[in-house]
C-alpha cells in the first residue's frame, strides 16, 4: 500500500436493519484520499455522507468491504484496537463543541492525550503549541463558558490535532457559527492543510465546500463519478 495514500476503501457497503426495514446506506464505495488532501463530502440527507464519516472515522464498522486507513486494514480489527487507532491516527471535530465545560480550554485539549499515554511533562507544552496555533494564547485559562461559539471551535480544532493526527475529519464544523466566524475557522483548516495535514470535512454549504480542493459528491449510498457540480463548485471526483 502506497505511504502516500491515507484513506482506501474498497467496495464498502454499510447495512442497517434487516428483511423489510434494511437500509443500504452504503453501496458499494471506492474511494482514495492521498496525504495532504484537502476534500470535502456532499449529498442530500439520507445519501451516505454521514454513514461515510463514521466509517472513515473508524466510528463504524463496514458490512462489507476493505477500509485501509495509512496502509493498515482496520474494517476487521478488535474494539480495543479500533478505539487505539481512533485516538492515535485520527481528529475529530463537530459541529457541537464537546468542550468538558468544567475543564479550561488548556485542559480540554490535554484530554486525548492522557488517553494516549503521551507523558504527563510533554501534556502542557504541546496543548499550548495546539492552542496558539489555532490563535487562543490568551485564552488556556479559560472555560467553555467564557468563550465565543468560535473560540470554543478553535479549542476543539486543537484538541483534534493534539495528537498528531494523520486526518482530520470535520463534521459540518461550521454549522452552528455565522459566516464572518466560519471564514475564520475555515482559514484554519486550511492553514492546517496547508502545513500537510490531511483534511475530510462534511459539509451541506456550497460556501465551505469552495475552500476544499475537491467535493466528493454522494448520492443514494454511492460516491458520483467525475461531473460538473452546481453552483460553480467545479469538478466533483471519486479518487484524487
Amino acid at each position: 500500500m502506497p505511504q502516500s495514500v491515507i484513506v482506501r476503501l474498497e467496495e464498502v457497503t454499510k447495512v442497517y436493519g434487516s428483511g423489510e426495514t434494511e437500509v443500504h446506506a452504503l453501496a458499494g464505495v471506492d474511494l482514495v484520499i492521498e496525504q495532504g488532501e484537502y476534500c470535502s463530502i456532499m449529498g442530500a440527507s439520507g445519501s451516505g455522507k454521514s454513514t461515510m464519516m463514521n466509517v472513515i472515522g473508524c466510528l463504524d464498522r463496514p458490512t462489507a468491504g476493505r477500509y485501509y486507513l495509512d496502509g493498515v486494514d482496520v474494517s476487521k480489527v478488535e474494539d480495543t484496537e479500533l478505539a487505539h487507532v481512533r485516538n492515535r491516527k485520527l481528529g475529530f471535530v463537530f459541529q457541537q463543541f464537546h468542550l468538558l465545560p468544567q475543564l479550561s480550554a488548556l485542559e480540554n485539549v490535554i484530554l486525548p492525550m492522557v488517553y494516549a499515554g503521551v507523558p504527563s511533562e510533554e501534556r502542557r507544552q504541546r496543548a499550548t503549541e495546539a492552542l496558539v496555533r489555532v490563535g487562543l494564547e490568551k485564552r488556556l485559562n479559560n472555560r467553555p463558558n467564557q468563550l465565543s461559539g468560535g473560540q470554543q471551535q478553535r479549542v476543539a480544532i486543537a484538541r483534534a490535532i493534539v495528537n498528531r493526527p494523520v486526518l482530520l475529519l470535520a463534521d459540518e464544523p461550521t454549522g452552528a457559527l455565522d459566516s464572518e466566524t466560519t471564514k475564520e475557522i475555515l482559514s484554519i483548516f486550511t492553514e492546517l492543510n496547508a502545513g500537510g495535514m490531511t483534511v475530510v470535512m462534511v459539509t451541506h454549504e456550497p460556501d465551505v465546500a469552495r475552500c476544499t480542493r475537491r467535493v466528493i459528491w454522494f448520492k443514494d449510498g454511492r460516491v458520483m463519478q467525475p461531473y460538473l457540480a452546481p453552483e460553480g463548485l467545479g469538478t466533483v471526483t471519486a479518487s484524487a
